[in-house]
This record gives C-alpha cells, sequence and structure tokens, in this order.
C-alpha cells in the first residue's frame, strides 16, 4: 500500500486521526496500480479470445453500465469508443433497471458492467434484465471484488467473461477512487481505446506521480478557503469526469460543499447562475485543439466577469491565457482526453479530501448521519414482465 504522505502532507497518523487514512492511501496508490493492472491486461488471453471476435463485427453495438461513479466510466469511454467507430452507448445502470426496454436493438450487443463491490442491487438486475431483453448479448465484467453478487451471477449468462482488478482497486474508503480509474483503464485496454503499451502506461502513470507530488501545496490552499460551491468543467470525455469530479466534491464533503459538472458550453445555458465570490471553478482542458478553443473561450469569459471566487485549469500543452492559475502537465500534450482522465481526476480526488478534512470531516466515512453508504441500500428490484 502506498504511503499517503505525499498526497495530502500528512503522516500515517494524522491521516488515521483524521478518518481519511484509506482515502488517503487509495488516491496516492492509483499510478502504481495502473501499471499493475496494465501487466494484469497483457495476460488476459482468454478475455482478448472473447473481446475480439466481438470488435471485428461491424454491427457490434456496446452497452457501458453502472451504477454512481461506475456509471461515469462508461459516459468517459462513450465518446472515445464512438470516435474509434464503434457503437457505443453509456447507460446507468440505475436508469436501465426503471427503463429496460432503452437498450433493446436487433443485432450484436457487449454490455460492459462496471462495479466495485458488484452488490448493488442494479448491478445485479441490469445484468439479468440485458440477458432477458437481449436476443445476442455478450456481458464483460469488470469488479474489483472477486466475491460480488455481480461476479457470482456471471456463470448463469450465456456469454459472459469477467476481469477482477487487483485487491487494492477495491476501496476500503467511501469514495471510489481506485477503483474508478482502474476499472477505466482496465476497460480502455480491453476495448482498444488506449495503446496497451508498458512505456505508454508508464507515462500515463508518470503524469499522475507528477501531479501528487507538485501540486500539493495549490491543492492544499484551495481546500482551506471558504468556498461552498464548485464547478467542474470538461468537454466530450472530460465533462464525464467533471461530474464524477463534482460527485467526488460532494460524497466527501457531505453535502456540504455544493459541487456539479458541466461542459463549457453548457455552463451558460442556465448553471453559471450559480456562480458566486463563495465558488470555485476547476476546468479539464481538451488536448483536442477544437474544444479547447471552447474551453478557452469560457475561460476568458469567467475572468473577465470576476464573479467566481478562483477560477484554475488543468492542462496538458500551451495556449492558455496568461491570467489563469494554472495546473499544467509536462509531457502530455500527446494523450487523448480519454487518458488525461486518469491524471485530472486524481487532482479532484485529493481536493475533495483535503477539503473533506478542512471541514472537519472524516473522509473514509463522510456521511456522519449513514444515509448513504458504500453499496447502495433500500432499493427494491421489480420483475419485469416477460414478454414486454
Amino acid at each position: 500500500m502506498s504511503d499517503p504522505t505525499g498526497v495530502l502532507g500528512m503522516e500515517a497518523t494524522q491521516l488515521r486521526a483524521a478518518g481519511a487514512l484509506w482515502t488517503a492511501r487509495e488516491i496516492a496508490q492509483q499510478p502504481q496500480v495502473w501499471r499493475q493492472i496494465a501487466q494484469q491486461m497483457a495476460g488476459e488471453r482468454a478475455l482478448d479470445e472473447f473481446v475480439a471476435p466481438l470488435l471485428a463485427d461491424p454491427r457490434l453495438r456496446i452497452v457501458l453500465t453502472g451504477a454512481g461513479s461506475s456509471a461515469y466510466i462508461g459516459q468517459c469511454l462513450a465518446p472515445a469508443l464512438s470516435r474509434s467507430g464503434r457503437a457505443a452507448t453509456a447507460v446507468a445502470t440505475t436508469d436501465l433497471v426503471s427503463g429496460p426496454t432503452t437498450v433493446v436493438r436487433a443485432g450484436p450487443t457487449l454490455v460492459v458492467h462496471f462495479a466495485r463491490s458488484g452488490n448493488s442491487p442494479e448491478s445485479v438486475a441490469a445484468l439479468q434484465l440485458c440477458e432477458q431483453l437481449l436476443a445476442d448479448c455478450h456481458h464483460l465484467v469488470i469488479t474489483c471484488n472477486p466475491q460480488g453478487e455481480l461476479q457470482r451471477r456471471l456463470p448463469t449468462v450465456r456469454h459472459g467473461r469477467s476481469v477482477v482488478l487487483p485487491d487494492a482497486c477495491n476501496d476500503r474508503s467511501f469514495a471510489m477512487t481506485s477503483s474508478f480509474t482502474g476499472m477505466l483503464l482496465a476497460a480502455a485496454l480491453a476495448l482498444r481505446v488506449i495503446p496497451a503499451g508498458a512505456a505508454h502506461i508508464d507515462a500515463l502513470a508518470h503524469a499522475g506521480q507528477q501531479l501528487l507530488a507538485e501540486q500539493l501545496p495549490l491543492m492544499a490552499a484551495l481546500a482551506g478557503k471558504p468556498f461552498d460551491r464548485v464547478i467542474y468543467l470538461g468537454s466530450n470525455e472530460l465533462k464525464a469526469l467533471a461530474l464524477e469530479s463534482a460527485l467526488k466534491m460532494l460524497e466527501l464533503t457531505d453535502g456540504r460543499v455544493v459541487s456539479i459538472g458541466e461542459s463549457p458550453l453548457g455552463l451558460r445555458h442556465g448553471p453559471k447562475t450559480i456562480i458566486n465570490r463563495a465558488t470555485l471553478v476547476v476546468a479539464f482542458l481538451s488536448n483536442d485543439a477544437y474544444a479547447r478553443r471552447y474551453d478557452l473561450d469560457l475561460l476568458h469569459e469567467l475572468h473577465r466577469d470576476a464573479v467566481a471566487g478562483r477560477v484554475v485549469a488543468l492542462a496538458a500543452g500551451g495556449g492558455m491565457p496568461a491570467d489563469a492559475a494554472t495546473v499544467t502537465l509536462a509531457d502530455c500534450a500527446t494523450f487523448t482526453d480519454l487518458e488525461l482522465c486518469l491524471p485530472y481526476v486524481v487532482f479532484a480526488q485529493a481536493l475533495a479530501a483535503l477539503r473533506s478534512m478542512s471541514l472537519g470531516l472524516h473522509p473514509d466515512c463522510p456521511n456522519a448521519a449513514g444515509t448513504v453508504n458504500r453499496v447502495v441500500q433500500g432499493v427494491s428490484i421489480h420483475p419485469f414482465p416477460a414478454g414486454t
């Protein structure tokens, strides 16, 4: 398990007393875990034999599903898959279960299930509903828990395969951190939208390590400010990352910091009204030259408005306005936006953990009322009528 000191600037004893030890460790370990996952995926011969014929079929439709953070994994992947010529749709299990006919289409379908524990009722129900409703259905389960209910149910489907990630990905803390990036990377490798070479994955890991090592003063300073609203911004793959980042802040601060995710263009259509002097704006800048122009347009606008308390941009290249606070990742100018999701989200995770502690909360278990749980509870699954 990684030494968490480099993430939050605190010793293990301090983090334990603050109720943040697991969260800090699971944020810190991610670059090394990415390397482990790349090695694991390189040896998944049976998985490749399962996926390769499906990807070779031009009729294949890919449905990416999960709940909460796991749903955002699919939303990060869908634009990259579409750009590579795949017919890909991200549908949260929480939407699929209440409206299962939305996934029904003719032709071969690969349903990719993301689940940290695999014990959420919607995860199991989504597997069963897809098997019930899709005539030519294949399932790929990507999970962090070999004992989860989703993993146990997999042998009951006609065509299924699973990837169980290293135990380090099965977060012990409340919020998904290592599990989010681990499942995202594993799926990107399995579906061939990120190159599998060890040198390439090492570059991604180095970017994550660089960010953790170099940006602690900025993250600590931001966390100490009295902001109670945060807006994360990103386009395409990075919009889903903005949604995940907003969820991390909301979860780890127990709702005391209201946070939203949006696209730079979408912000102007109403959500911009949330901005006031107690608002922090964090923009994830695209490496796509076209999308980046819209990112920069909005940054210029926010600085002209001078309403937000603070605006910070994360970038992997040049072209930033001189008046913007910028976190620049070196040697990342050739990364795709999907690849940038990995180091970018580490910043958001660490910021949320630090802000949680600044409010006197315990990031490992921030919801003092006990009304929100690591594995969702209180869901009743109703049978879907056969032949509907």
